[in-house]
């Protein structure tokens, strides 16, 4: 070897060792960045505590931020992340990161639909024991059917949510009790040059399903049999079918109708053009801020009757709270969610941004009457309250009828029902395509 030679293969290995302790000052330096990350996702916290993730749908109103300050311990803090504002994003990161099986995720924020899906996926957690009593212990009893699949507590209901009937009492003395007397009226007051329009969900998306599922529900009878096995409809779908036909078919329609969510129709009552709106407690307060005008004729009633003998049997939403299967800290994150709903946040939740209690002696509570003055009329609608047809193949069953019913003008009352019959059969077998 040359003088050359041996210089360049000395200074070869000096480039080699630098070059070897450089990547083990990279690899040193990914671990600790792994373990710093790992601790933020939700290992532990300041001071040695626990983080735990709370995963839920974005809130505006402040309430839930202040009740995970109040439920923070000294053995952990609870970390609020808001998931996307509509209602498929949100399930969308929960699924795609269950499936992961992502131990970041420790209390969950489910809609009212996913819970069968979810238990039937084994993402989430029974509840049992003293935390299952605890959980049930004075909470309404259809907020809970809405946690519960195939007899076991998947969820303890976080808050609720129920449509009320919204009208103008200088339009309308003395408000409707069905259906056909509230279409009458509106068509009374176009005759009459007047705001008659009646406001309610008619796009293609889940609002048009609640109300398909609530006129359904009110007539006697249910989407799916009681096994979740195949549908029901028959006449009461049928009947269902009816009065979403008639309305969009009058003058009582709003001409937005076929593309209308609970927004849009806030705005028109808002506007003065209509005479009556189906919707949820939210329009209160904001018709009271935006319009006090019109608020000072802004009365609620109970949802509209199919029949006069049957009382309206109202779709519930809302939010129920879960525990991942994956989450390393179970014990924690349901003593956790027990606080994250309990009288006091609950409370809070509704007075501040107006979601209805689950927890029925809170309706008693005068702490509730001056922001939620209804609340009488939400806890009748929520005691006799239906929900949505639970099966963990909800989603598709849920655009079956969205797609059938849209726009509410084309529906035939015979030819749907049984388009709707058919196609649930093959959403629930696999098979076919949905719309």
């Amino acid at each position: 070897m040359s003088i050359d030679d041996s210089q360049t293969g000395s200074a070869l290995a000096r480039r080699s060792r630098r070059r070897s302790t450089r990547r083990a000052t990279v690899a040193i330096a990914a671990a600790l960045l792994a373990a710093t990350t790992l601790s933020a996702c939700g290992s532990s916290g300041s001071g040695g505590r626990v983080t735990l993730n709370f995963y839920s749908f974005p809130d505006n109103s402040g309430a839930i931020q202040q009740a995970v300050d109040k439920c923070a311990t000294s053995q952990y803090r609870i970390s609020y992340q808001k998931l996307p504002n509509g209602a498929d994003g949100q399930r969308q990161q929960l699924v795609r990161r269950l499936a992961a099986k992502d131990s970041a995720l420790d209390i969950l924020g489910l809609d009212v639909t996913w819970e069968a899906e979810f238990a039937e996926a084994k993402w989430i957690q029974p509840w049992t024991g003293d935390n299952k009593a605890e959980a049930t212990n004075g909470t309404l009893a259809g907020p809970l059917a809405t946690a519960t699949w195939k007899n076991q507590l998947y969820a303890v209901p976080y808050n609720s949510n129920t449509q009320l009937l919204w009208y103008r009492s200088d339009l309308v003395p003395t408000p409707p009790k069905t259906w056909d007397e509230m279409i009458d009226m509106a068509i009374k007051l176009a005759k009459e040059g007047k705001p008659h329009l009646i406001e309610i969900q008619g796009a293609q998306y889940e609002g048009a399903v609640v109300w398909f599922n609530t006129l359904v529900s009110s007539a006697g009878g249910s989407i799916l049999n009681k096994d979740a096995t195949g549908p029901s409809m028959g006449a009461p779908a049928k009947k269902a079918l009816q009065i979403m036909k008639r309305l969009a078919s009058s003058p009582a329609a709003d001409p937005s109708l076929s593309v209308q969510m609970e927004d849009a129709n806030r705005l028109a009552m808002e506007s003065g053009q209509a005479a009556f709106e189906i919707n949820y407690p939210f329009v209160y307060a904001s018709m009271k801020a935006d319009q006090p005008k019109l608020f000072k004729n802004f009365k609620y009633t109970q949802y509209p009757r199919v029949s006069a003998n049957e009382p309206s049997h109202v779709t519930i939403g809302g939010i129920d709270l879960a525990i991942s299967s994956y989450t390393p800290h179970s014990a924690m994150a349901f003593k956790a969610a027990l606080c994250l709903r309990n009288r006091e946040n609950q409370l809070v939740a509704a007075t501040k941004g107006g979601l209805p209690p689950t927890i029925a002696s809170l309706y008693q509570d005068p702490r509730l009457f001056k922001d939620y003055p209804f609340h009488a009329e939400i806890l009748t609608a929520l005691q006799k309250a239906s929900v949505r047809p639970k099966t963990p193949a909800y989603q598709n069953v849920s655009i079956v009828v969205s797609h059938a019913v849209s726009p509410p003008s084309s529906i035939n009352p015979d030819s749907t029902e049984k388009t709707i019959s058919s196609q649930i059969k093959d959403a629930l077998a696999s098979k076919g395509l949905i719309p």
